[in-house]
C-alpha cells in the first residue's frame, strides 16, 4: 500500500498534513507518536472510516481518494480497535464467525429454507473459524461468553475475528493496551506467527516502545499530524527529532 500526501481536518483542526507512507508487503510496520499525533486518524483513512481532504491511497494496484470500510474489508484490509469492540452477548466462536460474514455467499432464502448448499457453506465457515481459534490457542474457550473473559483474552478474540476476514493487510490499533507484561508477550508472539505463517502485512499503532522496537521491521513516527521519521527501529530510535518529540532520553534508554 502507498499513502500519498494525505490530509485530514476536522473543522479548523488538522489531524494529518501531507502524510505519505509506504507499507511494504509482508512487513510489520509500527506507527508511534505522542497522543493526538494522528496515528488512529491515519488508520481510519486507510480503511475508509475517514475520507481525506486531499491525497490518495494505492492498494492492490488501485489508486483511490476514498474508500468505504465494507469495501476495505472485502479488498483484504482487516482491523482491530483501540477499545475492544466484540459482541459481548455472544460466545467466542460466534464473534469469530461475524468476521466470516463478508465471505459468506449463501443467499438469505437459502438460510431461511436451510438448503443443503447453504448448510454445507455454514459448515465450511465454522470449520474455518475453528482453525483460527486453534491457531490463537483459543479453542478451549470457543463456547465461552466473551464478556466473561479476561481483557487480554478478549483482545486475542478480537484478533481472531480480524483474521477471519483473511486480510492481506491487518491494522492493529493499540493491540497491547491495558495488558499485563505476560499478556503483551503472548500477543507479540501471536502477531509474529500471523505475519510469518500467513505472510500478512501488519500495521500497528502501539505506545509500548519496548514492544515496538522488538516487534517491528520498520517504524514511522507522527507528530502533530506530520511524519517526522521512517526507518528501521535502530534508525528511528537514534533520530534526534524522534527523541525530542516523543521518546526522550528516559524512554530511549528503556528501548535500548
Amino acid at each position: 500500500m502507498q499513502v500519498s500526501g494525505v490530509a485530514v481536518a476536522f473543522g479548523g483542526v488538522k489531524a494529518l498534513t501531507d502524510v505519505s507512507l509506504a507499507i511494504h508487503e509482508g512487513e510489520i510496520l509500527s506507527i508511534i507518536g505522542p497522543n493526538g499525533a494522528g496515528k488512529t486518524s491515519l488508520l481510519n483513512v486507510i480503511n475508509g472510516v475517514y475520507h481525506p481532504r486531499s491525497g490518495t491511497i494505492t492498494f492492490a494496484g488501485k489508486e483511490r481518494a476514498r474508500m468505504r470500510p465494507a469495501f476495505a474489508a472485502r479488498s483484504g484490509i482487516g482491523r482491530t480497535f483501540q477499545h475492544v469492540s466484540l459482541f459481548k452477548g455472544m460466545n467466542v466462536i460466534d464473534n469469530v464467525l461475524v468476521g466470516r460474514a463478508a465471505r459468506f455467499g449463501g443467499s438469505l432464502l437459502g438460510k431461511l429454507l436451510r438448503l443443503p448448499s447453504t448448510s454445507a457453506e455454514e459448515r465450511r465457515e465454522r470449520e474455518a473459524a475453528e482453525r483460527i481459534l486453534a491457531f490463537l490457542e483459543l479453542e478451549h474457550l470457543r463456547k465461552a461468553p466473551v464478556a466473561s473473559l479476561p481483557y487480554g483474552i478478549q483482545k486475542r478474540v478480537e484478533l481472531a475475528r480480524a483474521l477471519a476476514t483473511e486480510p492481506r493487510l491487518l491494522l492493529l490499533d493499540e493491540p497491547m493496551a491495558g495488558m499485563t507484561h505476560e499478556e503483551k508477550r503472548d500477543m507479540c508472539g501471536f502477531i509474529r506467527r500471523v505475519n510469518e505463517s500467513f505472510g500478512t502485512t501488519i500495521l500497528i499503532i502501539e505506545h509500548d516502545i519496548g514492544v515496538v522496537m522488538g516487534l517491528s521491521d520498520r517504524v514511522a513516527v507522527l507528530n502533530y499530524g506530520r511524519k517526522i521519521a521512517d526507518g528501521t527501529p535502530d534508525v528511528v530510535r537514534a533520530d534526534p527529532q524522534v527523541i525530542a518529540a516523543y521518546l526522550g532520553s528516559a524512554a530511549l534508554g528503556e528501548a535500548a
